[in-house]
């Protein structure tokens, strides 16, 4: 798998222009936000068909300095199997280089993390539904839809450097 996938680096604004396109259930992030990004180039035809945009994490809980979070993930139908885990394995990999010392990200209840698992992920909580974005706007002025996805449970996945 490896041999014919080769990570290449990539502006936070293209990753979200390819996420716009092939995300099942997400949109960009808002005003290209996060740290980096990295793409997935399938060396048999040099295309692009995969990105990561990596971000401080969502929940303050977590905003040590030391963790990352994996905010979008996404790859194309013309991905090789195997892609996903190839781009979760390599955000790791560079995050401890950076000196991270753990990477979070999260699934919907009808995702299978089969991505996440073989790359090493493990499962770690459930997280219930919320309504908090429904009346965010209010407070700062920045119009939000009320996506369906906010409606499902998800589960948070974490790779620890040991």
């Amino acid at each position: 798998m490896a041999k014919i996938l080769q990570t290449k680096p990539i502006t936070i604004k293209e990753a979200n222009i390819f996420i716009s396109k092939y995300h099942r259930h997400h949109r960009p992030t808002t005003k290209n936000c996060g740290k980096w990004a990295i793409s997935v180039i399938n060396k048999l035809n040099n295309e692009l068909v995969g990105v990561a945009i990596c971000a401080n994490p969502v929940s303050a809980t977590y905003m040590d300095g030391y963790t990352l979070e994996i905010t979008r993930l996404c790859v194309n139908n013309e991905a090789p199997l195997g892609t996903a885990s190839f781009l979760l394995s390599n955000c790791a990999k560079i995050w401890q280089t950076m000196g991270g010392k753990k990477i979070i990200t999260y699934t919907l209840d009808y995702e299978s993390g089969a991505s996440l698992k073989g790359a090493g992920w493990e499962q770690v909580a459930e997280v219930k539904p919320h309504n908090n974005w429904k009346n965010k706007s209010k407070l700062d002025g920045i119009e939000r839809d009320n996506l369906v996805i906010y409606q499902h449970k998800k589960y948070r996945w974490e790779f620890v450097y040991e």
